[in-house]
Order: structure tokens, then sequence, then C-alpha cells
């Protein structure tokens, strides 16, 4: 069973809130889970309406049966400080080096090194042990970048192969891709049944394989339910117009006479129920794409009234009930 869990999806997908879902699935039965962000956008407090995250992990929610959740948000700099410090034991150096704005500058003329630490401290976090040899978190699930930039934000090894051939950073680098390219490891997509989101799906999946690393599922998200295929609909409008109509006027919505205000209602619920069986149309054609991938599958319905704190753990028992992920 994978450990660490990297979520990543289109953007307007709800990545950030199926990571904080999947953190809270997997920090039950007393389990521990640590969610890590790495793009500095502070979502996972938006998620838990929490107040914005330090460079340090911090417990924000309790799980069903007595888990845990801790979040931790990763800023580029300050890792690249503890970096220096354990490998070069600069001490008070390194945090005049900040001050000159030189770790910043490192970070910047050097994007394949900002990946290395981003990642490299997540993975730190899965191999963690306490005192007794025992993993400190079951599982670390990471809100990463978005699709397109996934493959590379994850295959640092390259990134850095032309910054450093041997020396801490090379070794860095490939301790990092031992565990990112593990079973330990597993990178899920999240998509919507839209064209766009599916079929950048579809790369990302492609570009994973083709790096090497070990895609997990695909976790659809805010799905709806089908009401009206268009057979139904199709019956509706060639000749139930009676029936229709009368339904109307039995519900209080006027008579049931020709150009009565049910009568007039007819033609507009068509209408919508027509862009529905289309809708569903293009959502099951899209649901096609996906599963040619050949990839586990996970569906989370879309809450009409936004995610809150209770629509997030009503996400998370959904995701559990799914099975392991």
């Amino acid at each position: 069973m994978s450990r660490l869990h990297v979520v990543s999806g289109k953007g307007g997908t709800g990545k950030t809130t199926v990571a904080a879902a999947l953190a809270l699935a997997l920090a039950t039965e007393g389990r521990r889970t640590l969610l890590v962000e790495v793009e500095g956008r502070q979502g996972i407090a938006q998620v838990f309406e929490t107040e914005a995250l330090p460079y340090e992990e911090r417990k924000i929610a309790v799980a069903p049966d007595g888990g845990a959740v801790h979040a931790l948000a990763i800023d580029a700099e300050r890792a690249l400080l503890d970096y220096l410090q354990m490998f070069y034991k600069l001490g008070g150096a390194g945090r005049a080096l900040k001050k000159i704005g030189a770790i910043d500058f490192a970070t910047t003329i050097a994007p394949g090194l900002r990946d290395v630490l981003l990642t490299g401290k997540a993975c730190e976090a899965v191999r963690r042990k306490d005192r007794r040899g025992r993993f400190v978190y079951d599982a670390v699930v990471m809100d990463a970048p978005p699709t397109g930039r996934i493959t590379r934000f994850l295959n640092v090894n390259d990134e850095v192969a032309g910054l450093a051939k041997i020396g801490p950073i090379h070794n860095q680098a490939q301790a990092v891709m031992r565990v990112l390219k593990s079973p330990e490891t597993a990178v899920h997509l999240v998509t919507l049944l839209e064209e766009m989101p599916v079929q950048e799906t579809a790369d990302g999946v492609r570009e994973l394989r083709a790096a090497g690393l070990p895609v997990g599922g695909v976790v659809i998200n805010m799905t709806r339910p089908t009401v009206l295929d268009a057979g139904e609909v199709d019956i509706a409008a060639n000749g139930a117009r009676t029936g229709i109509a009368q339904a109307l006027s039995r519900a209080g919505l006027g008579g049931a006479r020709r150009g009565g205000l049910a009568d007039r209602l007819i033609d507009p619920l068509l209408e919508q129920a027509r862009e529905h069986a289309e809708r569903v149309a293009l959502e099951r054609a899209q649901h096609a794409e996906l599963s040619r991938l050949d990839l586990p599958t996970y569906e989370l319905e879309l809450l009409p009234e936004g995610v809150d704190l209770a629509g997030l753990y009503r996400l998370a028992r959904d995701l559990r009930k799914q099975g392991p992920i």
C-alpha cells in the first residue's frame, strides 16, 4: 500500500479539496497523516478553515475513529536553509545568506533545485521514524502542482542533472527519486467529466508512465446525478405534453388547458431536460475516455452548497467507501 500520495489535476478541478479529503480518509482508525502543500497558496488552510500554515508540521484536524491530520506548507527558502544546515552546518551563516537574498537567488536561477527541496521535504516525512523505529506518519499526501507540470516537478533527478553530477545535491536528488519511483508512491490525478480536464488527465498519465513514475488512480470530482437521458426526453417531447401539463396542474401550477400556465411551462422544462440529456451524454463519453486509461477510478459528488468543513468530511467518507486508494 502506498505511503506517499501525490495529488495533481488541471486547475479548477478541485485537487486541493480532493487532497484534503484523501488525507482525512487515510487518517482513520488512529492513523496519522501529513498533508503537504508545495505551491505557497495556503489552499490547505482555506479548505480546513484555519489560519495560514507556518513552516512547521501542525495538527489541523481529527479524523473519524481517532486519527489525525497534520499539515505542512513547505517554503523553498526555508527548506534550503534546512538543507544547508544538514549538509554544511552553516548555522548563522545560512541566515545571513537569506538576509542578503542569496537563498531566493539560488532557488530562482535553479528551479530544479527548488523542486528537489520541495519534494525532498515530503519524502523525508515519508521515511521518518520515531525512536522505536516506527514511521511517524502512516501516510503523506502532497497537494502537488497541476497536471501540466507534475511530471517535470516529480522527475527531479533529470532536473538537477545539469546542476550537480556528484555531491550532496546529487545524492539528495537520487534519494528523492528512490522514494518517488518506488511502490511507496502513487500519483493520483483529479479531473472533471469535461473534455479539457479529461484530455489533460490522459496526457498526464502518459507522461508519468513514460518517466517511470507510479500512477495511482483517477478521481472524478464534482459528479452530478443523472435525472433524464436522451430517450426519456424524446418521449416527453413527442407525445407526453398532455400528461406533463396535467402533472403540473396537479402540482398547483395552473390549469392543464391549452394556453394555461401549466401548458406554457412545458417548453422551457423540455428545453432544460434536453440540455441535461446532452450533458449526460457528454459526461458518459468522457467517462469512457477515462476508462481507457485502465486505472482505478473514484467519484466524488458535487456539493451544491460548496465544500465547507462538514462537506470535506463527507467527501472523505465517500472515498473510504470506494475502497483503498
